[in-house]
Protein backbone atom coordinates (compact mmCIF):
# COMPACT_ATOMS: atom_id res chain seq x y z
CA UNK A 1 0.00 0.00 0.00
CA UNK A 2 1.54 3.49 -0.85
CA UNK A 3 1.01 4.45 3.24
CA UNK A 4 3.46 1.65 3.98
CA UNK A 5 5.70 3.51 0.97
CA UNK A 6 4.94 6.95 3.10
CA UNK A 7 5.81 5.53 6.38
CA UNK A 8 8.57 3.41 5.17
CA UNK A 9 9.99 6.40 3.93
CA UNK A 10 9.51 8.88 6.98
CA UNK A 11 11.98 6.29 9.30
CA UNK A 12 14.06 6.06 6.30
CA UNK A 13 14.17 10.05 6.78
CA UNK A 14 14.43 10.95 9.94
CA UNK A 15 16.82 7.72 10.65
CA UNK A 16 18.85 8.86 7.99
CA UNK A 17 19.23 12.44 9.29
CA UNK A 18 20.32 11.73 12.99
CA UNK A 19 23.49 12.23 12.65
CA UNK A 20 25.53 15.47 14.91
CA UNK A 21 28.53 14.98 11.84
CA UNK A 22 29.17 17.73 10.39
CA UNK A 23 26.09 19.32 9.22
CA UNK A 24 24.48 18.59 12.22
CA UNK A 25 27.19 20.72 13.90
CA UNK A 26 26.87 23.73 11.56
CA UNK A 27 23.03 23.90 12.17
CA UNK A 28 23.33 23.49 16.01
CA UNK A 29 26.09 26.33 15.36
CA UNK A 30 24.00 28.64 13.39
CA UNK A 31 20.93 28.13 15.89
CA UNK A 32 22.71 29.26 18.93
CA UNK A 33 24.47 31.88 16.75
CA UNK A 34 21.69 33.36 14.44
CA UNK A 35 18.48 31.33 15.69
CA UNK A 36 16.07 28.74 15.04
CA UNK A 37 15.06 29.84 11.59
CA UNK A 38 18.65 29.91 10.54
CA UNK A 39 19.36 26.35 12.23
CA UNK A 40 15.96 25.17 10.36
CA UNK A 41 16.72 26.47 6.51
CA UNK A 42 20.28 24.75 6.67
CA UNK A 43 18.65 21.69 7.40
CA UNK A 44 16.49 22.09 5.07
CA UNK A 45 19.29 22.45 2.44
CA UNK A 46 20.17 18.70 3.76
CA UNK A 47 17.01 17.68 3.00
CA UNK A 48 16.61 18.80 -0.36
CA UNK A 49 20.59 17.07 -0.98
CA UNK A 50 19.50 13.85 0.76
CA UNK A 51 15.97 13.21 -1.10
CA UNK A 52 17.78 13.80 -4.78
CA UNK A 53 20.08 11.12 -3.32
CA UNK A 54 16.97 9.30 -2.19
CA UNK A 55 14.98 9.64 -5.20
CA UNK A 56 18.52 8.22 -7.18
CA UNK A 57 18.66 5.28 -4.37
CA UNK A 58 14.84 4.12 -4.66
CA UNK A 59 14.51 3.81 -8.28
CA UNK A 60 17.82 1.66 -8.75
CA UNK A 61 15.93 -0.24 -6.40
CA UNK A 62 13.56 -1.37 -9.23
CA UNK A 63 16.74 -2.58 -11.22
CA UNK A 64 17.49 -4.67 -8.44
CA UNK A 65 14.80 -6.27 -7.14
CA UNK A 66 15.61 -9.74 -8.64
CA UNK A 67 18.67 -9.86 -7.56
CA UNK A 68 17.98 -8.33 -3.91
CA UNK A 69 14.79 -11.13 -3.64
CA UNK A 70 17.26 -14.18 -4.26
CA UNK A 71 20.03 -12.42 -1.78
CA UNK A 72 17.83 -11.07 0.94
CA UNK A 73 19.47 -12.56 3.85
CA UNK A 74 22.90 -11.64 2.25
CA UNK A 75 21.73 -7.70 1.98
CA UNK A 76 19.92 -7.67 5.22
CA UNK A 77 23.31 -8.47 6.78
CA UNK A 78 25.42 -6.16 4.29
CA UNK A 79 22.62 -3.07 5.36
CA UNK A 80 23.10 -3.77 8.74
CA UNK A 81 26.86 -4.16 9.46
CA UNK A 82 26.64 -0.67 7.34
CA UNK A 83 24.23 0.94 9.57
CA UNK A 84 25.72 -0.65 13.03
CA UNK A 85 29.26 1.04 11.16
CA UNK A 86 27.52 4.43 10.63
CA UNK A 87 26.38 4.40 14.44
CA UNK A 88 29.99 3.22 15.85
CA UNK A 89 31.20 6.51 13.35
CA UNK A 90 28.71 8.31 15.35
CA UNK A 91 29.28 7.18 18.52
CA UNK A 92 33.01 7.59 18.37
CA UNK A 93 33.30 11.29 16.58
CA UNK A 94 33.50 14.65 18.50
CA UNK A 95 30.51 17.45 17.53
CA UNK A 96 32.53 19.71 20.22
CA UNK A 97 35.55 19.77 18.23
CA UNK A 98 33.71 20.71 14.64
CA UNK A 99 31.85 23.05 16.87
CA UNK A 100 34.65 24.90 17.89
CA UNK A 101 36.13 25.22 14.37
CA UNK A 102 33.28 26.72 12.89
CA UNK A 103 33.18 30.70 12.66
CA UNK A 104 30.77 33.01 12.74
CA UNK A 105 30.19 33.83 9.30
CA UNK A 106 27.60 35.82 8.75
CA UNK A 107 25.02 34.79 5.82
CA UNK A 108 21.66 35.54 4.49
CA UNK A 109 18.99 32.16 5.01
CA UNK A 110 19.53 31.78 1.13
CA UNK A 111 23.18 31.40 2.03
CA UNK A 112 22.21 29.34 4.68
CA UNK A 113 20.53 26.81 2.52
CA UNK A 114 22.73 26.47 -0.55
CA UNK A 115 25.71 26.07 1.89
CA UNK A 116 24.49 23.51 3.29
CA UNK A 117 23.22 21.90 -0.20
CA UNK A 118 25.97 21.69 -1.54
CA UNK A 119 28.01 20.31 1.57
CA UNK A 120 25.77 17.53 1.44
CA UNK A 121 25.25 16.89 -2.34
CA UNK A 122 29.21 16.22 -3.15
CA UNK A 123 28.55 13.40 -0.36
CA UNK A 124 27.82 10.53 -3.31
CA UNK A 125 28.44 7.60 -0.25
CA UNK A 126 24.84 8.94 0.54
CA UNK A 127 23.24 6.88 -2.29
CA UNK A 128 24.58 3.67 -0.98
CA UNK A 129 23.25 4.83 2.70
CA UNK A 130 19.67 4.78 1.29
CA UNK A 131 20.15 1.87 -0.56
CA UNK A 132 21.38 0.44 3.09
CA UNK A 133 17.98 2.17 4.63
CA UNK A 134 15.60 1.16 2.23
CA UNK A 135 16.85 -2.41 2.30
CA UNK A 136 16.92 -2.60 5.62
CA UNK A 137 13.21 -1.81 6.14
CA UNK A 138 12.47 -4.21 2.88
CA UNK A 139 11.40 -1.46 1.06
CA UNK A 140 12.98 -3.61 -2.18
CA UNK A 141 10.34 -6.46 -1.74
CA UNK A 142 7.99 -3.84 -2.74
CA UNK A 143 7.18 -3.56 -6.63
CA UNK A 144 5.52 -0.22 -6.63
CA UNK A 145 4.99 2.18 -9.37
CA UNK A 146 5.57 5.50 -9.76
CA UNK A 147 2.98 6.43 -7.18
CA UNK A 148 4.46 4.27 -4.80
CA UNK A 149 8.24 6.00 -5.39
CA UNK A 150 6.42 9.59 -4.93
CA UNK A 151 4.76 8.51 -1.55
CA UNK A 152 8.21 7.15 -1.14
CA UNK A 153 10.29 10.20 -1.43
CA UNK A 154 7.52 12.25 0.34
CA UNK A 155 7.61 10.40 3.25
CA UNK A 156 11.73 10.70 3.05
CA UNK A 157 11.64 14.37 2.60
CA UNK A 158 9.09 14.45 5.69
CA UNK A 159 10.90 12.47 8.04
CA UNK A 160 14.17 14.49 7.44
CA UNK A 161 12.28 17.61 7.96
CA UNK A 162 11.07 16.69 11.03
CA UNK A 163 14.66 15.81 12.26
CA UNK A 164 15.55 19.05 11.35
CA UNK A 165 12.59 20.86 13.01
CA UNK A 166 13.03 19.05 15.85
CA UNK A 167 16.56 19.27 16.33
CA UNK A 168 17.00 23.04 15.72
CA UNK A 169 13.75 23.80 18.17
CA UNK A 170 15.44 22.04 20.98
CA UNK A 171 18.48 23.27 20.37
CA UNK A 172 16.88 27.10 20.47
CA UNK A 173 14.98 25.99 23.59
CA UNK A 174 18.15 25.56 25.37
CA UNK A 175 20.15 28.24 23.83
CA UNK A 176 21.42 29.16 26.95
CA UNK A 177 22.02 25.87 28.64
CA UNK A 178 24.18 24.15 25.93
CA UNK A 179 27.83 23.45 25.93
CA UNK A 180 29.96 21.46 24.19
CA UNK A 181 30.00 18.59 26.95
CA UNK A 182 26.45 18.42 26.08
CA UNK A 183 26.60 18.18 22.21
CA UNK A 184 29.60 15.24 23.28
CA UNK A 185 26.87 13.12 24.93
CA UNK A 186 23.99 13.98 22.11
CA UNK A 187 26.53 12.46 19.74
CA UNK A 188 27.12 9.32 21.66
CA UNK A 189 23.17 9.27 22.32
CA UNK A 190 22.57 8.98 18.59
CA UNK A 191 25.14 6.87 17.44
CA UNK A 192 24.15 4.13 20.35
CA UNK A 193 20.55 4.80 19.10
CA UNK A 194 21.31 3.98 15.58
CA UNK A 195 23.07 0.61 16.47
CA UNK A 196 20.96 -0.25 19.16
CA UNK A 197 17.74 0.03 16.71
CA UNK A 198 19.81 -2.04 13.97
CA UNK A 199 20.59 -5.06 16.08
CA UNK A 200 16.69 -4.97 17.33
CA UNK A 201 15.45 -5.04 13.71
CA UNK A 202 17.62 -7.53 13.04
CA UNK A 203 17.16 -9.86 15.44
CA UNK A 204 13.24 -9.23 14.48
CA UNK A 205 13.88 -10.21 11.02
CA UNK A 206 15.67 -13.31 11.58
CA UNK A 207 13.20 -14.58 14.10
CA UNK A 208 10.35 -13.85 11.42
CA UNK A 209 12.55 -16.14 8.86
CA UNK A 210 12.80 -19.01 11.41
Amino acid sequence: MSLNFLSDGIIVGFLASVSLGPIGVLCIQRTLNKGKLSGFISGLGAVVSDTIYAIIASFSISYILGFVTKYELFIQIFGALVLIGLGISIFMSNPAVELRKQKKVKSSLFQDFISTFFLTISNPLAIGLFLAWFAFFEVVKEDGGLPEHVMLIGGVFLGATIWWFMLTSVINLFRSKINLRRLWWLNKIAGAAIVVLVIVAFSVFMMNKA
